[in-house]
């Protein structure tokens, strides 16, 4: 069975951790954030994620390695993912989905994200169970 949904992500705390404490983006640092899932308007759930930097590159490009799990109301998704960041912005965001649990527990497929602003991201879920 495919179902796809969207939410919203919307980060309610966050926190960088500059491994060699820099100021600059190196590797190995780390952006850990959590906050709500939005389905029209209403919280449906929430969601944990952490990203390592795991590429740098000249002109402040760097790739980010995440791991993602989403906590709905019918189960957890887990998914994972490697994205580049460059000066403008994120390029195209694709996590795997990687597993689940209760209704999510043979969860298959992709997510989406498309950063809105620095708190929000609108997400669209594919999932094969």
């Amino acid at each position: 069975m495919e179902e796809v949904f969207e939410l919203v992500s919307s980060v309610t705390q966050s926190s960088f951790i500059d491994v060699d404490e820099s100021a600059a983006t190196s590797l190995g640092d780390e952006q850990v954030s959590s906050g709500d899932l939005i389905r029209d308007g209403v919280t449906v759930g929430d969601f944990g994620s952490i990203c390592t930097v795991t590429r740098t590159a000249p002109g402040d490009e760097y790739d980010l390695q995440c791991a993602v799990t989403l906590h709905l109301p019918e189960g957890r998704i887990t998914a994972e993912g490697r994205f580049t960041v460059t000066s403008v912005g994120p390029g195209p965001i694709t996590f795997a989905i990687t597993g689940g649990t209760a209704d999510y527990r043979t969860a298959q497929g992709f997510i989406t994200a498309d950063p809105v602003n620095e708190s929000e991201t609108n997400l669209t879920v594919n999932l094969i169970l």
